[in-house]
């Protein structure tokens, strides 16, 4: 029954996106309105066969229905049902189950949002282009990629989802957050491909997507933290960015969409960037493509990554059908790109957004390199080798330290060409700030010039948001906080608190790993973690773990933190999960390494202390915050009244500068004062 339910709505998808396709070329070559206007149905169809497929498949996972392979192989009758009905995306065909039906959902919001401009050829080709990226990812479903497949068998039981990923609460949240932040760009690269198609290359297109843009890029914020969140509460190893693969995959789309929500503002103001705001907008969906590939194609060894697929090859070649189509549309209306406006002066706020973006370009280029050189070089000399973490973290570095500078003095610069005394007096405040924050922070010991530069940079960016956003209460009093401009201010903030938590952990965080008998204690970075004995808890032979050894461990004489190894029944290897007390200005992370061999011996215990680590998700929520306010319209003041019509001027009597000929009469023009001929220069009267 689930089986069938699920395959006729994956069918049922497919067919109405590749309907959808037809129906709505045909209109836009003969421009037949009844076509154009079809192209609503079958966006609400496509979603219809989604969210049959969805329902299908959680009712399965839900009822136990193990005659699905994908129930089978993933699920189990103890696993808790918060973790049954996450375990849907836990791997690869209902990841991209998922995924089809995020971009269904999207489908049909952009439909309802344009209802009212279905025959608009911008409109009809946008939809074009989000139901033939439909196609692709319902024909995985229907194809290489099905979760509907049946066993027979019926088992009785099933293993259960990985281990990691029933532990924790964010994997209900933090997947379909993500998502959306991947597939929501599906939206703006199809209007920009519409753009390219009909040739309305304005700036109309890039107003009909900023919400749309802005609302991707904050839940691909969103996801991103919580899936460093997820790493450091989970994993045991005590980070929360790692440079791993595929936290570079999903790093590099929020690069690119970056640097064009800034310089989308240049080519609003100004008329200028267009090629490089079209070309970051279709790089940005394409790296979601190449993400997809890296995390499901079984090309990456990552504890994030899904195992070997056959579906692998069919997203590389739809990646690089993306690459050729745009490319090939952006050098077809190259002669319409050529942007009206030029930058008058480097030291304007355009000149300051065009090197952030060349400097995102360049971050990108690098995470990129190092993600997929190893991929390379395999393909070509069939060796396998490892980019680790130096090569990102000295490459990021001078490019974030960078990007932080820019990020202080870029909102304070005027449009066209900023004179020193305007830069002087705007920067003095979040200058004397920054200047005030890092003697204090010398004062009290702290040592690092990387850590002391990034702590400078991050007092003059927050100074100088905190400045503009002061400004804005002043004008409009709360109402100011709303808008583009002002919550692109606080997300700086949050980018600034995020900055500060990455170098105080890369320079301050202390690492130990004691062995230690019961009662006994030892010094970690200042605080003394004492052991107090170990406890094993042994489950029934229908649970999927086997035993918890969990270890009890004071802190600083007060509370008691418990981490633990948990043995499961399919698995040789414990997973260990951590204990963490959290403090505003640091996190004591425990970690059980080794249990005792035998009643009261010596365990492991693995103490770090890591510093400002609550900043990092408070900033992260100041992000999100600030994401929401530049979405919703900004509220001006009061518009004045309308002024009262003035009657026409009185005309003047000027001689024709050329008589008739024949005649030494002038012939006069009655001309309106102030008047001017914009068509002809003006003439001296004749003498």
């Amino acid at each position: 029954m689930n089986a069938t339910l699920g395959s006729m709505g994956v069918l049922l998808g497919l067919a109405g996106a590749i309907a959808g396709v037809a129906a709505l070329a045909a209109g836009l070559v003969t421009g037949k309105a009844a076509l154009l206007r079809s192209g609503t149905v079958y966006a609400w169809m496509v979603l219809g066969g989604a969210i049959t497929a969805f329902v299908a498949m959680e009712r399965a996972l839900l009822g136990h229905d193990f005659s699905l392979r994908y129930v089978a192989e993933n699920h189990s009758r103890s696993t808790p049902t918060m973790y049954t009905f996450a375990s849907l995306w836990s791997r690869l065909e209902g990841s991209i189950l998922l995924w089809a039906l995020v971009l269904a959902g999207f489908g049909a919001a952009m439909a309802w949002r344009f209802r009212d401009r279905r025959t608009d050829p911008v409109v009809a080709w946008a939809t074009l282009v989000v139901l033939a990226v439909s196609v692709f990812f319902f024909g995985l479903l229907a194809g290489p990629a099905d979760p509907f497949g049946t066993v027979s068998p019926v088992p009785a039981d099933g293993p259960g989802p990985n281990p990691l990923l029933q532990n924790h609460p964010l994997m209900l949240i933090h997947p379909p957050i993500l998502y959306l932040g991947y597939v929501g760009f599906t939206v703006p690269f199809a209007f920009a491909v519409a753009a390219l198609a009909t040739g309305r290359l304005g700036e109309g297109w890039l107003v009909e997507t900023r919400r749309w843009t802005l609302l991707a890029w904050g839940c691909l914020t969103v996801g991103i933290a919580m899936g460093a969140w997820w790493s450091y509460e989970v994993l045991g190893w005590g980070g929360f960015w790692a440079w791993d693969p595929v936290e570079n995959a999903s790093f590099l789309p929020w690069l690119t969409a970056t640097a064009y929500l800034h310089s989308v503002m240049v080519q609003e103001r100004r008329g200028m960037l267009r090629v490089w705001n079209l070309s970051l907008l279709c790089a940005t969906f394409a790296l979601t493509i190449l993400g997809t590939f890296l995390t499901r194609s079984g090309v990456l060894e990552s504890v994030h990554a899904f195992s070997n697929s056959s579906i692998g090859g069919w997203i590389l070649g739809f990646f690089a059908l993306i690459v050729v189509v745009v490319i090939g549309l952006i050098g077809w209306r190259g002669d319409r790109l050529r942007s009206p406006g030029t930058i008058d002066s480097p030291v304007s706020r355009e000149g300051a957004f065009l090197v952030n973006n060349l400097l995102f370009a360049g971050f990108a280029f690098v995470v990129l390199l190092g993600t997929v050189f190893p991929l390379v070089t395999e393909a070509l000399k069939d060796d396998r080798i490892t980019v680790g973490r130096p090569y990102f973290d000295r490459m990021a570095a001078p490019i974030a330290v960078s990007l932080l500078f820019l990020m202080a003095v870029a909102p304070v610069l005027p449009w066209r060409k900023a004179a020193a005394e305007t830069l002087r007096d705007r920067m003095q405040w979040p200058f004397a700030f920054a200047v005030v924050v890092t003697v204090a922070l010398v004062a009290s010991g702290l040592r690092g010039w990387l850590a002391l530069v990034a702590f400078f940079l991050g007092g003059l960016g927050g100074g100088s948001a905190v400045r503009q956003l002061i400004l804005a209460t002043r004008r409009n009093g709360w109402r100011g906080l709303v808008g583009r401009t002002n919550g692109g201010m606080v997300v700086h903030l949050g980018v600034v608190l995020i900055a500060v938590a990455f170098a105080a952990s890369a320079a301050y965080a202390s690492r130990a790993e004691v062995s230690l008998a019961e009662g006994e204690s030892a010094e970690v970075g200042g605080h003394r973690v004492t052991y107090l004995g170990t406890e094993t808890r042994r489950f029934a032979e229908s649970n999927p773990k086997a035993a918890v050894t969990t270890a009890r461990l004071r802190v600083d004489g007060g509370q008691v933190y418990e981490p633990a190894i948990t043995q499961y029944r399919f698995q040789a290897q414990g997973i260990g999960t951590p204990s963490v007390r959290t403090g505003l200005f640091e996190d004591v992370y425990t970690t059980l390494v080794e249990a005792p061999s035998e009643p009261g011996g010596r365990a492991t215990i693995g103490v770090l202390v890591h510093p400002l680590t609550i900043w990092l998700w408070t900033g992260a929520g100041l992000m999100a915050v600030g994401t929401v306010l530049a979405m919703v319209r900004a509220g001006g003041r009061k518009p004045a009244p309308p002024a009262r019509r003035r009657p026409p001027p009185p005309a003047v009597r000027r001689p024709n500068p050329r008589p008739k000929a024949g005649g030494a009469k002038r012939q006069l023009d009655k001309v309106p004062v102030g008047a001017r001929d914009r068509t002809a220069p003006v003439a001296k009267p004749a003498p």
